[in-house]
């Protein structure tokens, strides 16, 4: 429109055609002469007072903020046109929860539904990473900044409850006032056999929100393994629960679907992505109901135990993705359709370790106290690892080569939502 659309005296112009709505467009506004100073405002279909002036007018409004109806087929810019998101209350799936160690016997409410992965880490001292799920049981751990087996604690996690867990005595998870973080994810309850692979693995899988955990042992045959998930898995983390022949094999192994199925991280270092997964993903990208894995001692030595957690995208809920750092504190925004309560992110072509943020530790921007997966060490309070988390996403604001180094570099995310884009707040 040329004026103002509520004196009356401005007009349309024709419709966009498809050729040019197709385009990415920039909204500006100017006069000829440089010399003078113009006002305006855009309207997206945001703005009441276009339409109310319309109907005060008596040409009634548009029903959608717009002076003029807008073309057919075409919506106002807002969050109330997106589409309604597949999970409207995220932390019906996933949640984090704040608590200090008693010493004792102590349970952990707050969470909002019974969990069936359990990660938490103490926030002030160099405690290990303690990773427990429903599938393996409980008592029983992995430590994610190390390639040590699985080992067993009667006095760790004692309960998977319907809010929460219960905690023992053990000064991993629980010492006396100690400020620790825990992460939960949703499964689908007791495991399931599941023979959709060439091994028979034992799954407890939550399709609605592309998260599950299983367990399988291998065979030293190249195979395939069913996740129970209705959508491939963008993400597959794989640990050995016994020890290895094989010192590389004890290794975490990472699938990423941003990279080539032919690359592989490791969860416990700060490697670069290496050209592995010919040995450890057999070359072979996940389907909706299996990912594949080698003969090789690395995800499939025989007769070994594994754990596998896989996560699908869901959108307005979860994100596997990747962005390109620009070594700036005006840094890569990184946009994944809903407002983040939890983001881990990985350097793939250098040495970095596995940040962790979330909004729960820290509510107002910036967060820049992160933990590192494949690290004991407490919260590092540094303005070079700031993290602005947005309604859609979140904006680097630091410098590091743990999540925005020199221009160039490629980072691998994974992330869950606190709110869905159309419903999130900025904070």
């Amino acid at each position: 429109n040329s004026g103002d659309p509520t004196s009356g005296a401005s007009k349309t112009g024709a419709a966009f055609t498809t050729e040019l709505a197709n385009k990415t467009w920039v909204a500006a506004m100017g006069r000829g002469s440089s010399a003078n100073t113009i006002t305006g405002t855009f309207n997206f279909g945001q703005d009441s007072s276009f339409s109310a002036a319309k109907t005060a007018q008596g040409n009634g409004g548009t029903g959608e903020d717009f002076y003029y109806t807008p073309p057919t087929g075409f919506k106002a810019l807002n969050t109330d046109n997106l589409p309604d998101p597949a999970i409207a209350l995220p932390t019906d799936h996933f949640n984090t929860i704040l608590y200090t160690g008693n010493g004792g016997t102590q349970a952990l409410t707050g969470v909002g539904f019974a969990p069936d992965f359990f990660w938490n880490k103490n926030r002030t001292g160099t405690y290990q990473h303690m990773l427990y799920d429903t599938v393996r049981g409980v008592t029983k751990y992995l430590v994610s900044n190390d390639t040590d087996a699985e080992a067993t604690d009667v006095n760790s996690l004692t309960s998977f409850d319907s809010d929460g867990v219960t905690l023992g005595s053990a000064g991993s998870s629980n010492a006396t006032g100690v400020t620790s973080v825990a992460w939960n994810w949703k499964g689908g309850g007791t495991a399931a056999s599941n023979t959709d692979g060439t091994i028979t693995s034992s799954v407890s899988a939550n399709p609605t929100a592309g998260f599950s955990v299983l367990t399988y042992t291998g065979t030293g045959s190249n195979a395939t393994v069913g996740h129970g998930l209705s959508s491939a898995p963008a993400m597959v983390i794989v640990k050995g629960r016994t020890a290895s022949g094989s010192g590389h094999s004890d290794y975490w192994f990472v699938y990423a679907e941003p990279m080539t199925v032919t690359n592989v991280l490791l969860l416990d270092t700060t490697g670069a992505a290496y050209t592995g997964g010919s040995a450890v993903w057999n070359s072979t990208a996940p389907t909706s109901s299996v990912f594949s894995i080698d003969s090789d001692t690395t995800t499939n030595e025989s007769g070994r135990a594994y754990v596998a957690y896989c996560f699908s995208n869901i959108e307005g809920y979860s994100k596997v993705g990747s962005y390109t750092g620009n070594g700036n504190n005006d840094g890569t925004f990184v946009y994944t359709g809903f407002r983040p309560m939890w983001v881990m992110a990985k350097c793939s072509n250098a040495s970095a370790s596995w940040l962790m943020t979330d909004s729960v530790r820290f509510p107002y921007n910036v967060t820049q106290k992160p933990l590192f997966a494949n690290e004991t060490s407490a919260e590092t309070d540094s303005s070079t690892y700031a993290i602005d988390i947005l309604s859609n996403g979140f904006k680097c604001r630091g410098v590091n080569n743990n999540t925005n180094n020199s221009s160039g570099d490629t980072y691998i995310y994974l992330a869950f939502a606190e709110s869905p884009f159309k419903t999130s707040n900025a904070r």
